[in-house]
């Protein structure tokens, strides 16, 4: 049965997105084709705002209690975040652990294609089964075995351009309530308490060869075998503590503050867009330019991030020829 809670939840994050998209989104669009550069720095800051929204709904509305303990994070620290899986749902708790270290404005998400497709954590174990199986390695019953490839391709990228200040290896799990997907937080089966641990690795301590960089990245998994096995079967705490070495960058009390304000304005916003579009004629017109624009887009060009990399591309295309330009003068 679907629970008031859930369907607040879903509701105001619909709404959020959608007008977000529409109405904060939307007039900043030509930017991307004259500095993609401040384009992204825009849009970062916007999506960073949406992004306080679904934590404080779940803290604040649905009750849950986040736990970070471990090393944490260095602000300003250009990383590569590595975590394991127990529900199709982590990616967003994480959005909670983030929020305390000021990373939500900067922080990208690359998931495991089987996440999108597969409903829960006992069939996506099942292929990673499979997959341990047809490789000859041992079977996991706490995480899934890490696809290395992508993991290895991303940090040697990001070392190549010198982007990479360390990787960050979070545990995630949950003492009491699992919900799997999106239907269980529908049903108001939201996580009662999240806990996260933390572990910092600086670049510099990290194999530099590709064969060597997938036998660490499996070595993490391992110890996340190990880790989770403890929690579980234990006290479920990471640390007797129950603190990260390094104290996050806001306070609990800012953090309260942050989750206020966000709960207020991602509330008034899409009725002040509905109380728009009801009064005036010029804001039904851009709203109905705008859907159109963003379904044509989608179809042709396969997503503004594709349309915003070919900007980048192109404006780093004529940087360069103008360099070269200027050096042979």
């Amino acid at each position: 049965m679907v629970s008031w809670k859930g369907m607040y939840f879903a509701l105001a994050l619909f709404l959020g997105s959608f007008f977000g998209s529409i109405f904060m989104l939307g007039p900043f669009l030509p930017l991307m084709f004259i500095s993609p550069a401040w384009y992204r720095w825009v849009t970062d800051c916007i999506v960073a705002t949406w992004l306080t929204l679904p934590v404080a709904l779940l803290e604040m509305v649905c009750g849950a209690k986040v736990v970070v303990t471990g090393d944490g994070f260095v602000p300003g620290e250009r990383s590569v975040i590595i975590m394991n899986h127990r529900t199709r749902m982590d990616w967003m708790f994480l959005w909670n652990c983030l929020l305390r270290y000021s990373y939500l404005r900067l922080e990208k998400i690359c998931l495991k294609s089987s996440l999108k497709s597969i409903p829960g954590f006992a069939n996506t174990k099942a292929r990673s089964h499979e997959f341990a199986e047809k490789n000859g390695l041992k079977k996991y019953e706490y995480v899934l075995h890490p696809r290395t490839t992508g993991f290895t391709f991303v940090v040697e990228r990001l070392r190549e351009g010198d982007n990479l200040d360390a990787i960050h290896d979070i545990t995630v799990a949950y003492p009491q309530n699992i919900p799997q997907t999106e239907k269980h937080l529908l049903k108001g089966n939201f996580p009662k308490e999240i806990h996260f641990h933390v572990q910092r690795y600086p670049i510099e301590t990290v194999p530099t060869s590709k064969e060597e960089l997938q036998l660490w990245c499996q070595k993490r998994w391992e110890e996340k075998e190990e880790r989770l096995r403890h929690f579980y079967e234990g006290g479920k705490r990471f640390s007797a503590t129950g603190q990260s070495i390094v104290p996050p960058c806001k306070s609990e009390l800012r953090v309260l503050a942050v989750k206020c304000a966000s709960l207020l304005y991602w509330t008034v916003f899409p009725l002040g867009m509905l109380v728009l579009l009801y009064l005036y004629s010029f804001a039904q017109w851009y709203f109905a330019a705008m859907v159109v624009f963003f379904v044509v887009q989608q179809k042709i060009f396969g997503g503004l991030e594709l349309i915003e990399l070919a900007c980048h591309r192109y404006f780093k295309k004529q940087q360069k020829f103008h360099d070269t330009k200027v050096k042979i003068n």
